[in-house]
């Protein structure tokens, strides 16, 4: 059953474990900052209940009614699509920043429907019963989802069971009849502390050795020895005191250091328990999913710098400035290029023939992310160089609202749009947001979020079909007479 965004609220007020700045939180959903990504995660169950949204975000599915748009599994390449487009819409709903509570959750239960099957072929396991049952109970309670697939890591040049403290990864510390208990931390986990359920993945391929770490599970917020330490949301600190800070008020989200301090997983929720051979498939091929998300939420982001750049070069009255066209044209060009990519990696997707589930082309996915990695920077400076100094040096919306001062800042703010200079401000405090107090946030997580620059490059290198590239370089070459 849908459910609305006062249900949703109130089932994250269930004890769970949360720390913000070195003191514990109660209730997320009342805290002054961590609201902020709670708000901007329930907007997904609000808009689902909007009629003018509805076409968007719920599907009729035979079995379960009415469900969210997030988690019809893609049967054919039109369902991934459908997907992008909920991924890309929602997005620009959200005033370009991502949604990820449904989005990130069903990324991984797809991958694990299809690795499940594999697991269960070979050990003779139930792994995929346990999955589509989890499936089935997320769908008809319309659970929001987060996933923490990477591991603090330790030593990065030793192996999972090479390092001298073993819980540098999530692993498995004791089975039991019913079901295992384990520990260790995850880090950067998106959205834990708005989510019903956590998905723990792997983070990387395993030996023998590492068979304890190769373990994949689900467990709520609220169970016994999971600890949320939160990232500190300096965009919404500072938004909240200036109300032009529209995004950081309003559209933020959270990451947390989450923490596995013996914590008990029944069975049902255990989807991987030491098959060591296959935690490399499974740690790709939620990436592979992930990635297509990705490129979706990034290319609406896209959308949004685009916007603004056009609408304050119009107000700066440069519009037709050379070099202003050209940094409009590259905001264009990293747009629709993930947008192309999306549409490649839906059209050329391959069918996984044991579950009928379609996966989005490997390369155009991670040409796409790629793109994405490299050129956001990139992106940032053609925005700002379209907005100038004043990105920097704005005076305070505080200052706007102040009579002795509001009609020199209307005079000497003023640009060629005229009566349009308040509009005008709140563009450029908008830019200012995005390179200031989002400025650290956006910078790490464009270079490393869905994975680094290096994990699409190795993605890429090895699952390339390099055949038909060699097969002309061999005929130009005259090495052979025909292709």
């Amino acid at each position: 059953m849908l459910r609305n965004d006062v249900e949703f609220k109130k089932s994250l007020q269930d004890g769970r474990r949360v720390f913000y700045e070195g003191a514990a939180v109660s209730d997320v959903t009342k805290h002054e900052i961590l609201k902020i990504a709670i708000n901007h995660a329930s907007d997904l169950f609000k808009w689902q209940n909007q009629k003018q949204y509805s076409s968007l975000l719920v599907r009729p599915d035979n079995e379960y009614g009415n469900i969210s748009a997030f988690y019809a599994v893609p049967k054919t390449t039109g369902d991934l699509k459908e997907r992008f487009d909920v991924i890309y819409e929602t997005t620009r709903l959200g005033r370009g920043m991502f949604n990820i509570v449904k989005a990130i959750g069903s990324d991984a239960m797809f991958a694990l429907m299809i690795v499940s099957r594999i697991i269960d072929n070979e050990f003779k396991t139930n792994y995929s019963e346990r999955i589509n049952k989890f499936y089935r109970d997320t769908v008809q309670n319309d659970l929001a989802l987060s996933v923490a697939q990477t591991d603090v890591k330790g030593n990065r040049v030793l192996r999972p069971s090479e390092q001298p403290d073993k819980d540098m990864y999530v692993r498995i510390v004791e089975r039991r009849d019913d079901g295992i208990v384990v520990n260790g931390a995850k880090a950067h986990t998106t959205q834990s502390v708005a989510s019903n359920m956590i998905i723990a993945i792997p983070t990387r391929n395993m030996t023998e050795a590492d068979k304890d770490y190769a373990v994949a599970f689900a467990v709520p917020p609220n169970a016994k020895g999971v600890s949320l330490i939160s990232r500190p949301m300096k965009a919404s600190e500072s938004a909240i005191k200036d109300p032009s800070l529209v995004i950081g008020n309003n559209n933020a989200e959270n990451e947390t250091l989450t923490i596995f301090d013996h914590v008990f997983i029944p069975w049902e929720h255990v989807f991987m328990a030491g098959e060591w051979k296959y935690a490399g498939l499974l740690a790709s091929m939620f990436p592979t999913y992930h990635r297509f998300t990705a490129i979706a939420y990034r290319a609406a982001m896209g959308d949004l710098y685009l916007g603004l750049g056009k609408l304050i070069a119009e107000h700066n009255g440069t519009s037709e400035t050379s070099n202003i066209r050209r940094n409009i044209v590259n905001l264009m060009t990293y747009k629709e290029t993930l947008r192309l990519a999306g549409i490649g990696a839906a059209e050329y997707a391959e069918m996984d023939t044991q579950t009928g589930i379609y996966v989005p082309n490997r390369v155009y996915t991670n040409v796409g992310k790629l793109f994405a990695n490299q050129n956001y920077l990139d992106s940032v400076k053609n925005l700002v160089d379209i907005a100038g100094g004043l990105a920097s040096t704005l005076p305070h919306s505080s200052d706007l609202n102040n009579p002795e001062e509001r009609e020199l800042l209307l005079k000497y703010l003023s640009g060629a749009i005229v009566n349009k200079t308040e509009e005008r401000i709140r563009l450029i405090s908008t830019v200012r947001e995005i390179i200031s107090s989002y400025g650290a946030l956006f910078t790490s997580a464009m270079l490393h979020a869905e994975g680094s620059i290096e994990a699409s490059t190795i993605e890429l290198y090895r699952s390339y079909d390099y055949s038909e590239s060699k097969k002309l370089a061999l005929f130009a070459s005259g090495v052979v007479d025909k292709l």
